[in-house]
């Protein structure tokens, strides 16, 4: 296995400056004996088991998507906290169990495999040594995400890898690239996959990403709308084969009423050509988890984000498979059946016949106690494996070589994202207004008063209570935007620019000039879909089921740890270990920070109106609307373009006294105190 060779490489990759001399987790050479539990160093094991056993059908799917290199698990968050190497140990246990009934198991993954943490993206090009651990499961289906298509060199790794990793299993069935050799563009994986299960199910699939148009300029994304007319693709559903399921997986939202999905143009594209042949959709892109009826032959799943959930499903109910339902197992027993918030709206073709399929879904937390339990009676003595240690041991290796865990300080309580109002206590943007005003400063010009504007969405993730470390800079605020500025502007004029900013739509990069990683969860989903919304434009909550205006959203008393309460088109209970719902708030587009502004509480009469490079348009656009007159001309760069959002965090943890009154021994929150 290639991975081992890899570490080898990593010392040319550390960046400079992080020489480890206060680390948090693995120090030195790692041995770890097989007799322990596994999941990485740091890592605490959930103590919340599932529900209840998954019901087992003749084909049956487990579905990964948006993991965005959180191959390590979640180190602070017990819910979460499986690593790439306990999941091989599962996938090898199901798939036995699958043998052991005589059903089919296919594992299927729908894309965005880095921009998400340093292990995927420490390294050039981001995922170098996250993509081969990775690909230590043997995946029936996959396709490709956004993520693989922003920047050149990670678009030409996926050609010249990954795609040959898996071959005819990896789809891209409207993703081309330009060969180097050719010059000529060719699709990245195939095209589609025509194949027979093991217990006689004969698939058609293809692998679709959604309408994308922020790809770097090797790469071509054809729009469903052009895709379904291409005689390729007719021919393929139309195949002179028998098909007894059409499988679309894509990186791309399950349900069709999104914004952003295409899923609807190639159900109807099919349906209408093949009208009683089922059609199984896997998606992602919104990192929700949500399962949608298109008509009574037709689902959608898509199963999360960053290595938190992991999607079961399973469908029995074909005349054609040797399979039968496993009698020691529950077994699907739910039609599939449109609901009035969801699909049925007279816009898409319905079979005509009926239907005797019946499905299950369940999103299953992704941590080992989760594994363990559904795999029960598969393994012979524990469920290592002895691939899966191999893998976890990978990881933990990478983790030292890169200095992941190296220490800037200590985060004293959780921040998160949306699930406190805008700038309260508990809100990441409270602190992140301290943290600018304390780290962006140009010795130059440092009584200058100034007035600092970010966008939101350059935070990724809940900053946890503990150690906050190099992985940790990447995990919430990896954005690498630089901050520029204009000098002496009036005050009347740049206090209204954040109040501008926020009305206006969501700022999206200008991905022709900027290389960048990651997507924020709080943006809103825009034509160029680089931000996964965080609501569907359906009346379902995925996140917390919740009800009437935003306010005071007190947690009842139920013993049970926060987490995912989802509801989707079969209901509540597709949630595998119950949880209390998290609150969830808006957030403005962008937030301002003020700094050496006049200590007796009066205005200045003029400031450096500082902000981010990728939105320096928009600010001059507003600062036109209040009078102002300005061009790109008078905007210079404040602080050198190495300062980035990725790092005036850092900068503050290591400044900041409370950040570093328990350096190195930080404490750790609870382990079922955090959000997400």
């Amino acid at each position: 296995m290639h991975l081992r060779v890899c570490v080898h490489l990593l010392t040319a990759l550390l960046p400079a400056g992080l020489a480890c001399s206060s680390c948090y987790g693995p120090q030195d050479d790692v041995v770890l004996t097989r007799n322990v539990r596994r999941m990485q160093p740091g890592a605490t094991g959930a103590t919340t088991v599932p529900k209840g056993p998954l019901a087992w059908g003749q084909l049956n799917v487990l579905h990964t998507t948006d993991t965005h290199g959180w191959l390590l698990g979640h180190l602070k968050q017990s819910t979460y906290s499986a690593d790439w190497g306990d999941y091989v140990s599962f996938v090898k246990h199901m798939r036995q169990m699958a043998t052991n009934m005589s059903v089919d198991l296919l594992l299927i993954d729908t894309g965005d495999l880095h921009d998400g943490t340093g292990l995927s993206d420490s390294t050039s090009p981001d995922g170098l040594l996250s993509n081969p651990v990775f690909e230590n499961v043997n995946y029936d289906l996959l396709t490709i995400g956004n993520h693989e298509l922003y920047v050149t060199e990670v678009a030409y790794e996926t050609f010249n890898n990954f795609s040959k990793i898996y071959g005819d299993k990896y789809l891209t069935s409207n993703v081309q690239i330009i060969n180097p050799s050719t010059g000529q563009f060719e699709y990245i994986g195939q095209q589609y996959r025509y194949f027979t299960t093991a217990h006689g199910l004969r698939i058609m699939s293809f692998g679709i990403l959604y309408d994308f148009t922020g790809n770097s300029n090797v790469s071509k994304i054809i729009k469903a709308a052009d895709l379904i007319q291409e005689q390729w693709f007719k021919n393929a559903v139309n195949f002179d084969q028998p098909i007894d399921l059409f499988v679309v997986l894509g990186h791309n939202p399950a349900r069709p009423t999104n914004d952003a999905s295409t899923f609807g143009t190639i159900f109807t594209a099919i349906r209408n050509a093949r009208p009683d042949i089922p059609i199984q959709i896997f998606g992602g892109h919104t990192h929700v988890r949500d399962f949608a009826v298109y008509d009574d032959k037709t689902t959608g799943l898509e199963s999360g984000r960053y290595c938190e959930t992991l999607g079961w499903f399973s469908m029995s109910g074909f005349n054609q498979s040797t399979a039968k339902n496993p009698s020691n197992y529950p077994n699907p027993t739910q039609p599939a059946v449109p609901v009035a918030s969801g699909i049925v709206n007279g816009s898409y073709p319905m079979s005509k016949t009926p239907s005797s399929l019946r499905y299950f879904r369940r999103y299953l937390d992704w941590n080992r106690l989760t594994f363990a339990y559904h795999s029960t009676g598969s393994q012979s003595t524990t469920f290592n494996t002895r691939k899966g240690d191999f893998v976890t041991d990978d990881i933990t290796a990478i983790r030292q070589q890169l200095n992941l865990s190296s220490l800037y300080g200590c985060a004293p309580q959780t921040w998160c994202a949306s699930c406190a109002p805008f700038q309260s206590e508990n809100n990441i943007y409270s602190l992140l207004a301290t943290a600018l005003s304390a780290t962006v400063i140009n010795q130059t010009r440092a009584d200058n008063a100034r007035i600092i504007i970010i966008n939101t969405g350059s935070v990724r993730y809940d900053l946890i209570e503990g150690p906050f470390t190099y992985d940790d800079s990447f995990i919430v605020s990896p954005f690498d935007d630089a901050f520029q500025f204009i000098p002496d502007v009036p005050y009347s004029e740049a206090s209204q620019v954040l109040e501008i900013l926020n009305a206006g739509p969501y700022e999206k990069r200008d991905l022709t000039t900027r290389d960048f990683a990651f997507t924020p969860l709080s943006g809103i989903e825009t034509d160029i879909c680089i931000n996964p919304p965080v609501h569907h434009n359906h009346a379902i909550r995925s996140r917390s089921a919740l009800s009437g205006s935003p306010g005071v959203i007190r947690r009842q008393n139920t013993g049970l740890t926060p987490g995912y309460t989802t509801i989707d088109d079969f209901g509540s209970d597709g949630d595998d270990t119950p949880h209390s719902s998290i609150p969830y708030y808006n957030q403005p587009n962008d937030l301002q920070a003020n700094a050496s502004f006049p200590t007796d509480g009066s205005d200045p009469s003029i400031v450096d109106l500082i902000f981010l490079d990728f939105i320096a348009s928009d600010v001059i656009s507003a600062l036109s609307q209040v009078g102002g007159n300005y061009t790109m001309a008078d905007v210079s760069y404040y602080l050198p373009k190495t300062f980035t959002t990725n790092s005036y965090l850092p900068e503050y943890a290591k400044t900041a006294p409370a950040w570093q009154k328990n350096v190195p021994n930080c404490p750790v929150a609870a382990a079922n105190s955090t959000i997400n």
